[in-house]
């Protein structure tokens, strides 16, 4: 993992275990009901065996067990290797090389391979790739779509009303590019690496480590090797720490490490909570006639009702063959606990103005990626001593654009631009061992992301009125493209969205369509295409903090609804095999890694932590 000049040949042979074990079950697994049923125990069983919930120091299987880490030293280590984090590296290497200084940055991402978590749209704004890379276009970067039509629309069940896209309004897409993103992400990850950025896919980063002043230090990638009840298996070998004068954080929207850092440095103390959607995604190969490179499709309104927020994208790719890119984004403020996103997408797809350009095509990847909607109101304080949050794990998307990967980017540019004279400053006077850098934060508020999220700021919460959906368009249109955002007050989100849900009771049941197998499809199909593959016999990293929870609470009261909010079909409610009642069962190998459960759980009961690295899904370029 790490060159050999700066390791011991003990710590190498650490790593060669290492991956043996990530690669002892490459094979795909999604489980079902049936297979699980067999499975089971007799009583309720436990549910939750990961470690961070029940501790191995209480565990007399792990007597023993050694339980050393070993450690490397870098200048910077860079979490999450998404747009934010691959732009950070590569700036923090460019100022290096300009000052002709020494730097070693070192950056993990959870996925087998760059960019194989990726997903978005994705329509990019080139505005932060141009400052990173004026030359992107001599350099081959991956953008072969320009935009060359924008079309908005108002649906109903039959019907699509067009709406006009006037100069200065956020959907307006002139100059952008329709991308793949997993592709260009796996791009920026090559620019990285020829400016020696040390890039180590396939390894998650775990914990956060905390020198003795309280400050960061670095973090430790995830021990590998434990069984599903939770025992040490015999290849069982511990993670490994990587320390850093600072310490990025680019884990993308609700990254778990980020959760902690909220908590331990009370980030979240003058800042709303964020506020989150789920983003559901196809690609298909279409007939060539309905081909149209360049265009790109937004609608709201059906299938969904005015009072929840959402709506859809269709984008024609020029990839060399008729590719669209479509998608479903629900806001998880919703309140109706039987809405399920993914039945919603599928019937979408069944619109009078979408189904013709799908109808003779074939679907050839599915996912979902939870997205962050707060905008300014939510971006918690960004620096503490020892670590940055950059890209969004903060949550820098302009949600009306539905961009925020040129945001991100230019976050993990100015996190770099800040953090870089103080690493490589000689005797530097610190407070705390691990560098505080707040003129990150100072530097962000002072640049064009500022600015640009400032002025979209009460878009997405003024959909919270009796009009829902028409009320939010009217007050864009008022006060956005006449005033531009300079309203003089910030109106506020509604809160958690997990406390947003209604109970069951008061709520009516929706009944979906069953899919037909040509526009519309199951869940485990869909999940299928999404490459998603996890080792079988770990503990799940979808953690309970209490097992009685799901039924006494969710179920009884919500009647379980993370089996409708999950994208992947990882949480059932099946019976109990004595027939006197019902259990959560947890298809842990089946999760896309999109977090919507962590969110979304009414009880705030479900923890999603990291797997064995290089689990979840293996998008490609999506």
């Amino acid at each position: 993992m790490f060159p050999a000049s700066r390791y011991s040949s003990k710590a190498h042979r650490c790593i060669r275990a290492l991956k043996t074990v990530q690669t002892e079950h490459a094979a795909p697994q999604l489980y079902t009901t049936l297979h699980r049923r067999k499975c089971s125990s007799v009583s309720t069983p436990r549910i939750t065996t990961h470690y961070t919930i029940h501790s191995r120091d209480k565990d007399s299987r792990w007597e023993g067990i050694e339980m050393e880490r070993f450690a490397d030293e870098a200048d910077v280590v860079i979490v999450g290797g998404g747009p934010a984090g691959l732009s950070a590296a590569i700036r923090l290497k460019q100022l290096a090389n300009e000052h002709e200084k020494e730097l070693r940055v070192c950056l993990v991402e959870k996925a087998s391979q760059i960019g194989a978590h990726t997903l978005s749209g994705a329509c990019l704004e080139p505005t932060a790739l141009s400052e990173l890379f004026p030359d992107w276009k001599e350099r081959g970067a991956p953008m072969n779509t320009p935009v060359t039509e924008d079309v908005f629309s108002i649906l109903t069940e039959k019907h699509r009303i067009p709406v006009p896209i006037l100069p200065g309004l956020p959907m307006r897409n002139h100059g952008n590019y329709i991308v793949r993103l997993g592709n260009f992400v796996h791009w920026l990850g090559e620019q990285a690496e020829e400016l020696g950025v040390e890039l180590y896919p396939g390894y998650a980063a775990a914990e956060v480590l905390f020198h003795e002043d309280g400050s960061v230090k670095g973090i430790a990638t995830n021990d590998v090797g434990i069984a599903k009840d939770g025992s040490p298996k015999d290849v069982f070998e511990r993670g490994m720490e990587l320390h850093a004068k600072v310490t990025l954080f680019g884990e993308g929207c609700h990254g778990h490490l980020a959760k902690q850092l909220y908590k331990q440095f009370n980030l979240r103390e003058n800042c709303e909570p964020q506020t989150y959607a789920i983003g559901l995604k196809e690609v298909w190969v279409i007939d060539e006639k309905k081909w149209r490179p360049g265009r790109v499709e937004h609608s709201v309104g059906w299938p969904l009702n005015r009072n929840t927020y959402g709506g859809s994208f269709l984008y024609h790719l020029n990839e060399g063959e008729p590719l669209v890119a479509l998608g479903f984004v629900v806001g998880l403020d919703y309140t109706n606990p039987y809405l399920s996103p993914f039945r919603e997408f599928q019937r979408w797809k069944h619109h009078p103005s979408v189904a013709p350009t799908l109808e003779g095509g074939s679907r050839i990847a599915y996912g979902a990626r939870a997205l962050n909607e707060g905008g300014i109101q939510s971006i918690p304080k960004l620096t503490f001593p020892g670590g940055l949050l950059i890209g969004c794990s903060p949550g820098f998307m302009n949600v009306p654009k539905i961009k925020g990967t040129h945001t991100a980017m230019k976050s993990g540019m100015l996190a770099a631009e800040a953090i870089f004279p103080k690493v490589t400053a000689e005797g530097l006077d610190s407070e705390t061992t691990g560098l505080h850098v707040p003129e990150y934060a100072e530097a962000l508020k002072n640049s064009w992301v500022w600015k640009e999220l400032h002025s979209v700021r009460n878009i997405r919460p003024s959909f919270h009125n009796y009009f829902g959906l028409y009320g939010g368009m009217i007050y864009t249109g008022v006060f956005y493209w006449i005033f531009r955002g300079k309203e003089p007050w910030t109106l506020k989100h509604a809160g958690l969205d997990a406390n947003q849900l209604k109970p069951a009771k008061e709520c009516t049941p929706i009944e979906y369509p069953k899919p037909d197998g040509k526009i519309s499809f199951d869940l485990l199909s869909s999940v299928a295409l999404s490459g998603t593959n996890h080792e079988g016999d770990q503990p799940p990293h979808l953690t309970l903090k209490n097992d009685s929870v799901p039924v006494e609470r969710n179920l009884a009261i919500y009647d379980g609804p993370e089996q409708r909010f999950c994208p992947a079909g990882v949480y059932e409610y099946v019976p109990l095999e004595t027939g006197d009642g019902m259990r959560l069962q947890i298809n842990a190998q089946n999760c896309v890694h999109c977090k919507t459960c962590d969110i979304k759980d009414p009880s705030q009961n479900i923890n999603w932590v990291v797997p064995e690295g290089g689990g979840g899904p293996a998008y490609n370029g999506m």
